[in-house]
């Protein structure tokens, strides 16, 4: 049983916080730590305002959000690691060798694709980033 995930992606103020936020929706009151981290993030900046606002049209507050950088003892603690390149994937192993087992692509379960950037991109972009996010999360709640 997981009791922690953290999410991760580039900057986190995209696709790992929506992915965070989704996550913590849609788990409620099952006890389960949801974060997320940026492997090189913006460190102390908010959510991207295209995805707060999606995430407001699913009733979600996601203002407090600010940007964390990854820390080796991040992926360490937490007992699910998820990311949205494989790029990322060899980014962390290469930080915590030791805990390489438990990252896994967020595309997982949906063929295992790269959910792409939508960083200064347009509205639309960040609608099908969103989308495919909801997607990745549904997949992964099966199992947790």
């Amino acid at each position: 049983m997981f009791k922690s995930i953290l999410i991760v992606c580039l900057g986190n103020v995209c696709r790992s916080p929506v992915a965070e936020f989704l996550f913590r929706y849609r788990l409620g009151g099952r006890g389960i730590v949801v974060r997320s981290a940026g492997l090189g993030a913006l460190v102390g900046r908010p959510m991207d305002d295209n995805a707060i606002a999606l995430l407001h049209d699913c009733g979600i507050d996601a203002s407090a959000h600010r940007a964390r950088q990854l820390e080796p003892s991040m992926l360490r603690e937490a007992d699910l690691v998820l990311t949205m390149e494989h790029r990322h994937l060899a980014s962390m192993a290469r930080l915590a060798p030791e805990a390489s087992g438990k990252f896994f692509l967020f595309d997982k379960w949906h063929g295992g694709s790269d959910v792409p950037d939508p960083y200064r991109h347009s509205r639309r972009m960040f609608e099908e980033v969103h989308a495919a996010i909801e997607r990745g999360v549904g997949s992964w709640l099966r199992y947790l």
